[in-house]
């Protein structure tokens, strides 16, 4: 079994899902994503035995273009974290009734399968093909699910959709160009290009376009925060914990390896960026008084810290940015699904109408402070690892850099304790919170697990990832 069959299974998986019906739609999609982790697993393990699972074959003759799917330790921590959270995802719907749930849930089992097929494509033209692909069903999601006004929601996911794809066509003009100059757009022919200097400027500044709104870097990020509020839990949680990863990936794997000179003269700036928006985003999520806006600014501060890392060219930055990426995706995906029960109990998302939690339900008090801890990066959890990683590769880069950045830490344990005090252990308000579900509680078990395992025991991961990250190291260093 190579690793396409993983990408085949999502995409009949999407099919069998709308055609089951909106009574078991959910139940479907749910089969096919556990199964896409079923088969993702094996992958790993035929990697491990040495067994090489990548696919190519030729798609079109003129211009020259393949079907070619890249395995390696990367590309499958990526795989990984898409095939499980999405399980994850869909499993935290199970207390909400969507209408039409066939064509919601075919939705997001269509955005697994274009996000796993961007983060394992060879080829620049089908990469790009999923990259957009990804963009369709997150809108319609967000659009026709949200939450809020119509006409406000409407806006917000129009202008993130203008936003991402306006910033695609610049990176797609970029392969044109690589293409011309290549005649062919296979990652490997497209590493082995010697451009010149002010090439590789323009052809870094079109990917960084497109991976800065996608991400979202500063000042990128206009777009965040009001459609992580407008879009329904699990579309906030797909954006968050997989889909911003699109764009983190996508710097390690294309933008650096391919224009390494533009990325070394200009690593300042593009450091500070992502900096600026470590600090931007922590100081504004202590103003939040919306729960799903301050933890939308949250993740934009620890995004801006997982890009400065990867930004740093060092193995550690890589690296770290990779650990940070999985343990983030976890953690957000925890954080934003607590919001969500929450909110099917209460009714809101205003801080101030919450409040007691801990009272009438201290189990949920207890797994939502043990995932609030690991997003702070307490010393145990995966995310320490991750945020340890980063800052000590930005030291060696710039001590000034791992001081601002480090700020992330510490701005981050105000807001989120603040927030905490408040919702869990404030005044009790005159609503009524139910005791989480079975369901509800299995979700939060499984993201502490891997949060609490990973950060005591971070080797696996940090195996698989290591040899694809010394081959990106060495290629950016080739000049």
């Amino acid at each position: 079994m190579n690793v396409s069959f993983i990408l085949i299974l999502l995409l009949f998986g999407t099919f069998a899902t709308y055609l089951a019906g909106d009574k078991f739609a959910k139940t479907v999609a749910l089969f096919f994503s556990l199964a896409s982790v079923a088969g993702s697993i094996f992958i790993l393990n035929q990697h491990n035995a040495g067994i090489d699972e990548s696919f190519m074959i030729n798609w079109i003759s003129n211009p020259n273009i393949y079907i070619a799917l890249k395995v390696d330790g990367l590309s499958l921590a990526m795989l990984l974290l898409t095939t499980v959270l999405t399980s994850l995802i869909l499993f935290s719907s199970f207390g909400n009734n969507y209408n039409n749930s066939k064509s919601f849930y075919a939705l997001v089992l269509f955005m697994s399968f274009a996000m796993v097929g961007t983060f394992l494509s060879a080829d620049a033209f089908l990469y790009y093909i999923f990259w957009e692909l990804a963009l369709i069903p997150i809108y319609f999601i967000a659009l026709i699910w949200g939450n809020g006004d119509a006409d406000e929601r409407k806006r917000a996911i129009v202008k993130f959709f203008i936003y991402t794809l306006a910033g695609s066509l610049f990176m797609l003009v970029a392969f044109i160009y690589l293409f011309q100059k290549a005649g062919s757009l296979l990652i490997g022919d497209l590493y082995a290009i010697r451009l010149t200097e002010n090439e590789q400027f323009w052809i870094f500044a079109a990917f960084f376009l497109a991976y800065a709104i996608k991400i979202p870097i500063f000042p990128f990020h206009t777009w965040q925060a009001n459609t992580y509020q407008m879009s329904p839990s699990v579309g906030t949680m797909l954006l968050s914990g997989i889909m911003l990863k699109m764009g983190l990936y996508s710097v390690i794997r294309w933008q650096l390896p391919i224009a390494p000179l533009a990325a070394k003269t200009y690593m300042d700036i593009f450091i500070l960026l992502s900096v600026i928006g470590v600090v931007y985003g922590s100081i504004v999520a202590l103003k939040q008084r919306n729960l799903k806006k301050l933890l939308a600014y949250s993740s934009l501060a620890h995004v801006g810290l997982i890009a400065a890392g990867a930004y740093s060219l060092s193995f550690d930055g890589l690296r770290g940015a990779v650990l940070q990426m999985i343990a983030h995706g976890f953690v957000v995906v925890g954080l934003f699904f607590a919001a969500e029960i929450i909110e099917r109990r209460f009714q809101t998302q205003e801080i101030s109408e919450m409040g007691g939690i801990r009272i009438q339900d201290n189990k949920f008090a207890s797994m939502f402070m043990i995932v609030m801890l690991a997003s702070v990066a307490l010393p145990s959890t995966f995310n320490f690892i991750g945020e340890f990683t980063l800052l000590y590769s930005l030291y060696n880069v710039n001590i000034w850099f791992a001081v601002i950045a480090g700020t992330t830490i510490i701005l981050g344990a105000v807001y989120m304790l603040k927030m905490f005090q408040h919702v869990m252990l404030g005044e009790q308000t005159d609503k009524v919170f139910k005791g989480i579900t079975i369901q509800e509680s299995v979700v939060f078990v499984i993201i502490i697990a891997v949060l609490l395992f990973f950060g005591l025991y971070p080797k696996p991961i940090n195996d698989l990832i290591t040899p694809a990250l010394q081959d990106i190291v060495t290629k950016i260093n080739k000049l």
